[in-house]
């Protein structure tokens, strides 16, 4: 147990460096894609819920819109790193109270058109995530958006990270077209704000494929399940994770085998997707999929965590990822997420 925290407390570090350093090199791109953004706020509070709870502090939600109101058009894998970051910064720094995260849709500053016609500027999201920690000196609250940098908090224990979470997740609100700042009292706790643009996607075809995709669901109980992985170790473990909610699970080891699978087995529900494997790798073998499979759920097995290869297997067409080594706990959330009418 040790040796595995310590494992993942040094590549969260690794891969912070990396992505400020593809920041900085102008090298990390912004993908605008369909984002249900109530889905991603719900996941997350369920996620870290037991975390928060565990430590005795309250954990609240709060979605401003409307699951409809709420599918907008954004960078969500953007918006879902920034929104982490956040959640564990105010775990990190919260022992009593509670954290309470949430948004609204707000107008934004009135700006004196150069033109009497200009169009009004569109309206903002504008999240918060509160909580009653340690708070912020007046004299640092500025300084924490700078890299390699922690607030100087008035306590004797040492807190792990680089000083890296807030640079990046900064930078990435400011590629959304947001802002993000921190309102905060030193011994009273802080709220951490940010933006970015409203953008509502039209909900009349996502109706109708969410009733389809929910009649679908309840005909079933179980799914059949693919797991695509070259490595007979962690074959074994996603076995072992995914076997309360199969009714079939098929194992093939290369990209060119899962296609074959798929193509003998147009039922298959959910794809368990490994990036990096011998003959043909997940990103093509996903590519190939969709070719004649739009509907499977491929969930990407990427070897890092970094922004980039999470963009990567969402652009081959993957609907969600995770990083190895594999958090068994978030694989399976994940899961009963997206089928949670079906294995209810």
């Amino acid at each position: 147990s040790i040796i595995k925290k310590s494992g993942d407390r040094m590549l969260n570090i690794i891969n912070d460096i990396v992505d400020i350093s593809k920041i900085e090199a102008g090298q990390v791109k912004v993908f605008i894609t369909e984002t249900k953004l109530n889905d991603q706020t719900e996941f997350l509070y369920s996620f870290f819920r037991p975390e928060v709870e565990k430590k005795g502090v309250q954990f609240i939600l709060h979605n401003g819109l409307s699951a409809k109101e709420a599918i907008i058009k954004t960078d969500k894998e953007k918006v879902y790193a920034v929104l982490t970051n956040l959640i564990k910064n105010a775990i990190k720094f919260t022992t009593r109270g509670s954290i309470e995260i949430g948004y609204k849709v707000v107008k934004p500053m009135p700006v004196k058109p150069l033109h009497a016609t200009a169009p009004s500027p569109p309206p903002l999201l504008q999240f918060y995530i509160k909580d009653t920690g340690f708070g912020i000196p007046a004299d640092r609250q500025q300084a924490i958006f700078d890299r390699f940098v922690q607030a100087d908090i008035a306590d004797t224990r040492a807190f792990q990270g680089a000083g890296l979470g807030l640079s990046i997740s900064k930078a990435y609100v400011e590629m959304l077209g947001g802002k993000m700042w921190v309102e905060s009292e030193e011994g009273k706790g802080s709220v951490f704000y940010f933006t970015i643009p409203y953008i509502n996607e039209s909900e009349q075809k996502l109706s109708k494929q969410n009733e389809m995709s929910y009649e679908e669901n309840t005909q079933n109980k179980k799914l059949k399940i693919l797991i695509v992985e070259d490595d007979e170790t962690s074959e074994m473990l996603i076995s072992l994770a995914v076997r309360t909610m199969s009714k079939e699970t098929l194992k093939v080891r290369t990209g060119t085998a899962a296609i074959e699978a798929c193509l003998a087995n147009p039922d298959i529900d959910l794809i368990l997707m490994d990036i990096k494997m011998p003959e043909m790798d997940g990103y093509e073998a996903t590519r190939q999929i969709r070719k004649f499979n739009m509907d499977v759920f491929i969930i990407a097995q990427t070897a890092f965590g970094l922004v980039d290869e999470k963009e990567k297997a969402l652009d081959s067409g993957c609907n969600d990822y995770i990083s190895k080594p594999l958090d068994l706990a978030l694989l399976k959330e994940i899961i009963q997420t997206h089928f949670k009418h079906q294995i209810a």
